[in-house]
């Protein structure tokens, strides 16, 4: 089963295209709800990052630990629930998290700003005036989001399989297209791959996860990789001591797959939390 993600301009249809489009797949539908449940799931309070959620963040939160532990847990939920197949998911970025990922289809949802000002008074019961400072601000937010969090132009088409114009198209008929498109383009062998590269993800996820969440071992910057049976530690460590404490925790993740370290040595490197 694919994963589709949706990302949309505001009043652009995006919820109301999501849940028809999962209800025609028979897929999941993963908003910011469930991804804020599935974070508290792992004890972590939502409000403590409610500042990131697609938008970017002050001065002062972009140097708080809080910035790097609300992508660590976002990118955790999404794979989670991309672990259990046939899922559509609305913003937060999973277009970008799951970016060349056989079996992903990334669509984008825009539509002409008169029309999304018309559908914004409708929904807020307002003016004009404040329903275009609502766009605006709501742009900015989404736009500032993928570009701090993913150095990605939100609004750009190339970044998407599909954009699709929902101000002249009624949500079913924007799903009919979503569907008749993945039917098109992902195949028996598509999914296959999906779910063997969904898997790799989730471990390198996991294996980030116990040395930096579990064991607290100081390996700044630290990133992990997965691929054919083989997973890769890269960061910035102050000894080799560290390093070998790190490819301990990950083979404790890691079964049987392979850990090697690509990790770097900087004495008395020091990072501002």
């Amino acid at each position: 089963m694919a994963i589709i993600t949706i990302s949309r301009e505001l009043a652009a249809l995006g919820d109301e295209t999501a849940h028809e489009l999962a209800r025609l797949l028979n897929y999941r539908f993963v908003d910011k709800q469930v991804l804020e449940d599935r974070i508290k799931s792992y004890g972590v309070m939502g409000r403590k990052f409610e500042k990131y959620d697609e938008r970017k963040p002050s001065f002062w939160a972009s140097l708080s630990q809080d910035r790097d532990d609300y992508l660590h847990y976002l990118k955790t939920a999404i794979y989670t629930e991309a672990a259990e197949g046939g899922c559509v998911f609305i913003g937060r970025g999973a277009g970008v998290v799951f970016r060349n990922v056989p079996g992903v289809i990334s669509i984008f949802l825009v539509a002409p700003y008169d029309i999304r000002a018309e559908r914004v008074k409708s929904y807020f019961h307002c003016d004009d005036k404040r329903a275009r400072q609502i766009i605006e601000q709501s742009d900015h937010d989404r736009k500032g989001f993928h570009h701090y969090f993913f150095d990605v132009e939100w609004q750009d088409p190339g970044n998407y399989h599909l954009s699709i114009n929902t101000g002249y198209l009624p949500p079913a008929a924007s799903a009919d297209i979503a569907k008749n498109y993945l039917e098109h383009t992902v195949t028996a062998d598509t999914d296959a791959q999906n779910m063997a590269r969904i898997k790799e993800l989730t471990l390198a996820q996991q294996i980030k996860h116990h040395i930096i969440y579990e064991k607290e071992i100081p390996i700044h910057f630290l990133e992990a990789s997965v691929s054919n049976n083989m997973a890769t530690l890269y960061g910035v460590a102050n000894s080799q001591s560290l390093i070998e404490a790190a490819l301990t925790a990950a083979r404790e993740v890691a079964g049987s797959v392979t850990v090697q370290t690509e990790v770097q040595i900087v004495q008395e490197y020091a990072i501002m939390h």
